[in-house]
């Protein structure tokens, strides 16, 4: 019984001891799925209930081991963290600060991609390459991206800083910034070349192309009125 209780003492206080540790060295990753996330209720339920921020926390410590070429300690934690939340991040990505991975199952984020800071990537999607060639053939994301669940960018292209990249797309060309990028495969349409408010539905974006469809119709319409 002595024995049972010591193993229990000791597993609360590597559960305190774990809610310490990403309470002070990832506070800023806890506040930004405070302020991306409305269904977030406290900072302590992010902590301990959070798998996207789990990922991420155990991505850090992959990627000091890949970094050290320890690549399979690297490897066998990513593969435990994508066993215990569903979201596959290569031990070799970089990732910036402030990343956000809402709900996250099915995520999968490539050896050489390269993600910046204050980006919010939602389930399903994959950052991945297009072949077997070697060097970098993942895409590098911006600051202030939005990636909608289920978008894929596929190869060694860039996506640039404050763009969206809409539900399910498919986006395999370079995206230029403050952009929002729809369909299979990816169009981009220029938003005045301003930066969009992080809280975008990434579910509605427009489409170019109907866009442009529509009007004709309107047209057409006012026309044959006529």
């Amino acid at each position: 019984m002595t024995i049972l209780m010591n193993i229990l003492y000791f597993l609360i206080a590597l559960i305190i001891l774990k809610i310490l540790i990403i309470s002070i060295f990832f506070y800023q990753e806890v506040r930004a799925a405070q302020k991306k996330d409305p269904a977030s209720r406290s900072f302590l339920e992010i902590v301990i209930l959070y798998q996207g921020l789990h990922a991420l926390v155990s991505h850090r410590f992959a990627h000091f081991f890949y970094n050290i070429r320890f690549y399979f300690i690297a490897r066998l934690i990513s593969q435990m963290i994508r066993f215990a939340t569903g979201i596959e991040i290569h031990p070799g990505a970089k990732i910036g600060k402030r990343l956000f991975i809402d709900h996250g199952m099915g995520v999968i984020v490539g050896e050489t991609a390269i993600i910046g800071d204050d980006v919010l990537i939602y389930q399903e999607v994959t950052l991945g390459g297009t072949g077997l060639e070697k060097g970098k053939r993942h895409p590098t994301i911006g600051n202030n991206v939005v990636i909608g669940a289920g978008a894929k960018v596929l190869g060694n292209i860039t996506v640039g800083d404050n763009s969206y990249i809409g539900s399910n797309a498919v986006v395999i060309k370079d995206v230029p910034p403050n952009s929002t990028v729809v369909g299979v495969p990816g169009r981009i349409t220029k938003q005045d070349g301003k930066k969009i408010d992080i809280s975008l539905d990434h579910a509605h974006v427009l489409d170019p192309i109907m866009q442009n469809i529509e009007e004709l119709e309107k047209r057409i319409e006012k026309l044959e009125n006529k």
